[in-house]
């Protein structure tokens, strides 16, 4: 279908110095239950196509649902007016996106295909779940979730650029909220983080089907536990929390427009300057970070980027200095840097922006006995629930649904609403234990806010569990 829009598109291309046509189908369906009972079923399908035109040494876009002949050449005559009317008037020049010119395909690894089970099968999975996350009357609320869709696009452009990609993903969530009196708490399946591209045999790779028995538990162990001591402490992060600390410190931070400014009136800029790169000290030497779009089975991979530009792994921190930003050719040639291939755009009705797409923190050595056995008083956080980060991506607060004291080399009590805080600049100098394999996690964050308008973009993040050194921890009460 999107080949015989692309050949009618052809047809009526305006003769300008260049175009490029994106077009984007997603299929969206979710199945739920709360409390027992089957929630409404939903499926969503959604199509449209984003027009870019250059002309007379400017750029302008324009989108469209109308895919009729006459809805793609209205969509041109947008564009062409506004490339007419930004002439000169822009932050970046047009000549700085080149227009793509590769070819290429890229498909999700589905094993099992998220059709190949009726939503009747779905519910009753989900029923199952349901019926084990309620053992105890003081458990309150209880939900059981899977969501999956299904994203097909193809950019072309004139100059021969031609690329096909499908995205496949799953995500499964599980959820308890729990009541003593004036104290609750809510556990989840990973704060609905085991979010990857795949099928339906996601839900035995992740522990999903088996897992409602231990989220019901610890809700439950939560509530008659201690509150987490306010002291300064090693601090021993979970895959779960790690991934919201890789995408708020170093990911946003990172991002090569809100470095030149263009983030600073919405979401905040970034105390990163273009002269760090290559010589800042941004973690200790056991922090090395890479952004992968070519890691199997994560939520952001994909083979090119909305720019169509080959997405290719690089390190971003090395060794803890910092190598390079996260930005695409249009931020790197403003900047003058080499970034990657990460100009993204959420749908078919946004242009492509700098995002983080798969950012990884590549595995270490330990195992998770022995990142903990070295500490004399620390605590183990799992599961972010709540983060706060300045304008700068530098100060942060962050909250944990579960914690585990460590007391001489080993777990102990359990406590409740931890929290701990920190400072960009300094928290992953501090970085002085990385997992091995059996430590980690690949996990994924699906609504990851950005842009003016707002563009929600899927990031992924894969990490061991990590130990950091004399961290400011506190409870939250």
């Amino acid at each position: 279908m999107h080949e015989e829009f692309l050949a009618r598109f052809r047809a009526i291309a305006p003769s300008v110095e260049g175009w490029s046509l994106r077009i984007v189908e997603e299929r969206m369906e979710s199945v739920a239950t709360r409390r027992d009972v089957p929630m409404p079923c939903s499926l969503r399908q959604d199509r449209g196509a984003m027009i870019q035109i250059w002309d007379g040494g400017a750029t302008g876009y324009a989108a469209t649902s109308d895919l009729s002949n006459e809805g793609l050449r209205r969509a041109c005559e947008r564009a062409s007016d506004w490339a007419r009317a930004t002439r000169g008037r822009t932050v970046a020049e047009a000549g700085t996106q080149p227009i793509a010119t590769a070819s290429g395909e890229y498909a999700s690894n589905v094993l099992r295909p998220w059709d190949s089970t009726s939503v009747a099968e779905k519910l009753d999975l989900l029923m199952e779940l349901s019926h084990a996350l309620h053992p105890d009357p003081r458990i309150l609320d209880w939900s059981a979730a899977l969501y999956g869709e299904r994203i097909d696009s193809l950019l072309a452009t004139s100059a021969g650029g031609h690329i096909a990609q499908r995205t496949e993903i799953v995500m499964p969530m599980l959820s308890v909220v729990a009541n003593s009196g004036s104290h609750t708490q809510r556990r989840s399946f990973g704060g609905d983080a085991f979010a990857r591209q795949g099928g339906l045999e996601i839900l035995e790779q992740t522990g999903f089907t088996s897992a409602a028995p231990r989220v019901a538990e610890e809700a439950l162990q939560l509530l008659d536990a201690p509150n987490c001591p306010t002291e300064t402490l090693d601090l021993v992060l979970a895959p779960d929390q790690m991934i919201l600390q890789i995408h708020e410190s170093i990911g946003h931070p990172l991002e090569l427009d809100r470095i030149l400014g263009d983030e600073r009136n919405y979401a905040g800029t970034s105390f990163v300057r273009l002269d760090m790169f290559g010589s800042y000290r941004y973690g200790s030497p056991l922090l090395n970070v890479v952004f992968d779009p070519n890691h199997a089975s994560e939520l952001a991979g994909y083979a090119f980027d909305d720019e169509g530009t080959p997405a290719e792994r690089q390190y971003i921190i090395r060794d803890g200095i910092l190598e390079r930003p996260l930005g695409g050719t249009t931020s790197q040639n403003r900047a003058g840097i080499e970034g990657v291939a990460n100009a993204r755009a959420s749908s078919w009705n946004r242009p492509p922006i700098d995002r983080m797409a798969n950012l990884n923190l590549e595995l270490g050595h330990d195992s998770f006995d022995r990142l903990i056995a070295g500490i004399e008083r620390g605590v183990f956080m799992q599961t972010n629930c709540s983060w706060s980060i300045d304008d700068s991506r530098n100060k942060f607060q962050f909250g944990c649904e579960r914690a585990q004291l460590i007391e001489d080399g080993e777990l102990t009590q359990v406590v409740k609403n931890p929290n701990y805080r920190g400072v960009s600049a300094t928290f992953w100098r501090s970085l002085a234990g990385v997992g091995d394999a059996s430590t980690a996690e690949t996990l994924g964050t699906p609504t990851c806010g950005k842009g003016e308008p707002n563009q929600l973009a899927r990031v992924g993040h894969a990490s061991p569990t990590c130990r950091f050194e004399n961290v400011d921890v506190f409870g939250g009460e």
